[in-house]
């Protein structure tokens, strides 16, 4: 009936913007909440003569947001001299050094490392593989080829691979397959992440070049 279909339809066209939205306010307010549990440590240490001016710094709506993206944006100028990364070297020392917390800074460095370094590999190409069983096709993502021990075992021949899941494509599976088994598409890393998220609902657009025209 066309009640259900115009119902459907407008669902279809606002749900993504209020999903959108809700996100966005999420992370402004969470770190608003961070920045006001500072400001108000801040306020207790310091002259009252300045409490004023902490309020009103907490009241300005995504100023943490600011404060931490101006803050990444500085780090990232600053490391990327040679003053910088010799402070950087020292920073990873200091904690590398400390028990507990160096597995798990080294864990999430070479993570970070490997995600978003600009001379890394990872999440940088789509490929076509068979999950969870043979002649079951899905999407994954290389992020590297085996090292260490486990390619002693392997062989040379191997790729390391995330199979997301969907709709949450933060979750998954780990494999390591023989190159002759995947197949490596032309889509781009979005364009297959939005195929994955949507469960296939949003394929991929194809492009065909044009027909030449005849002389």
């Amino acid at each position: 009936m066309p009640f259900k279909k115009y119902m459907l339809t407008g669902l279809m066209v606002w749900l993504p913007l209020a999903i959108t939205i809700w996100v966005l306010s999420w992370l402004v307010n969470s770190l608003d909440g961070v920045l006001g549990g500072v400001l108000s440590g801040l306020a207790a240490i310091t002259p009252q003569s300045l409490a004023p001016l902490f309020e009103r710094l907490r009241a300005i709506p995504g100023l943490g947001v600011l404060i931490v993206a101006g803050f990444m944006l500085i780090t990232g100028a600053l490391v990327s001299n040679v003053a910088g990364r010799w402070w950087l070297q020292q920073w990873d020392r200091l904690f590398t050094n400390i028990p507990i917390v160096k597995s798990i800074y080294n864990s999430v460095k070479k993570v970070s490392d490997t995600l978003f370094s600009s001379n890394g590999n990872a999440f940088r190409t789509a490929l076509l593989v068979q999950y969870p069983r043979a002649g079951s096709w899905t999407i994954a993502f290389q992020t590297g080829t085996p090292g260490g021990e486990v390619a002693s075992h392997l062989g040379d021949d191997f790729v390391s691979v995330y199979v997301p899941t969907t709709p949450n494509p933060t979750s998954g599976f780990f494999l390591m397959l023989p190159r002759a088994d995947v197949i490596e598409l032309k889509m781009s890393v979005d364009q297959a992440l939005t195929y994955v998220i949507s469960m296939g609902s949003v394929p991929p657009s194809v492009h065909v070049p044009p027909t030449p025209t005849p002389k």
